[in-house]
């Protein structure tokens, strides 16, 4: 294709999109950001709605009305089947000759490795893990919450941590801090009377999430219920990244295995210190790292890698992300 062909690259998350429109050799023509893409939550039209302004910017920056291949990885893409809906979708769009949707997870994968080789696990308000190789094989997992077998990410911390420390303050568990820490955080004396604002309103199930870092804090502090939680934490983080690995045959190989998303680009110590050694007695050859990159950098990069890119491509594309 040469160096005029072009990438539409997507990363459109349940807060917020983010576009960028590339050439072959890895020049950023353009970028746009607008917001969350969530089909589940508003209908897919109202969704692709959304998503068609935030693109129609970016294209209208660099000048153009279509490009050659649409990378788009997108939030709630859990299942082949929703895969090639999207990919029906923004292809009924007209944007680019050819479509490639993926879950929005592989973004991080792809933004933190030089090749399309690894495994990513992204611990933000859920939790999630994709692998892939070279030869297009990837290993996913649903990732629907407890009804998939999920458990964690910043949503379930919050859950779990409020379970302890009710049941401290009412005897039916074990001590704990938490049970101090966390109606502290809202300003409030007691476990019973964040129950009740939650229940009531007056502190909105919204801002549960607030909670995952005092529960952290309090971990970091030596409270042992807590630091419970967040080892349990790097365990289901290490046990999705081990399945991973073994599905792709890479568990015997020098693998890196990225770590992103709020919870884990946070570094708190005590987690990322027991995924490294939990993960060093599991998969010895596996290299733990943090991704902070942007995920449409990823989506970009997945996008040229179907388009032949360039020589120097990926690495001009990286510096121009920061990355």
């Amino acid at each position: 294709m040469g160096l005029t062909a072009r990438v539409l690259a997507i990363d459109a998350g349940n807060s917020k999109t983010d576009v960028a429109i590339v050439t072959a050799d890895g020049e950023v023509l353009s970028t746009a950001r607008g917001g969350g893409f969530r089909p589940p939550a508003v209908g897919l039209d109202t969704a692709m709605t959304t998503l068609t302004h935030t693109v129609g910017q970016a294209l209208s920056t660099a000048g153009l009305t279509t490009v050659d291949h649409v990378s788009a990885c997108l939030a709630n893409a859990d299942f082949p089947v929703e895969e090639d809906q999207l990919a029906a979708a923004l292809q009924a769009r007209g944007w680019g000759t050819t479509v490639t949707v993926r879950n929005d997870t592989f973004a991080i994968l792809r933004a933190g490795v030089t090749e399309p080789r690894g495994v990513a696990v992204v611990c933000g308000a859920g939790i999630n893990c994709v692998g892939m190789r070279p030869d297009g094989r990837t290993a996913r997992f649903p990732a629907l919450g407890r009804v998939s077998g999920d458990w964690g990410g910043g949503w379930g911390l919050s859950e779990e941590a409020l379970w302890h420390a009710a049941r401290a303050e009412d005897g039916r568990g074990r001590p704990t801090a938490l049970a101090h820490t966390l109606p502290a955080h809202f300003g409030l004396p007691s476990m019973y009377a964040l129950v009740e604002a939650l229940h009531l309103g007056a502190v909105e199930q919204s801002r549960r999430h607030e909670l995952t870092p005092v529960l952290f804090a309090t971990a970091a502090d030596g409270d042992p219920v807590a630091r419970e939680i967040v080892e349990r934490q790097a365990d289901e983080v290490v046990a999705m990244a081990v399945v991973a690995l073994t599905r792709l045959d890479l568990l015997d190989e020098p693998t890196p295995v990225l770590l992103g998303g709020g919870v884990l680009a946070a570094r708190h110590a005590l987690l990322n210190g027991r995924i490294a050694e939990v993960l060093s007695d599991r998969a010895p050859k596996a290299t733990p790292q943090v991704v902070t990159a942007g995920p449409v950098l990823g989506a970009a990069l997945l996008g040229l890698d179907t388009v032949a890119a360039g020589e120097g491509a990926q690495e001009r594309l990286r510096a121009h992300f920061g990355a």
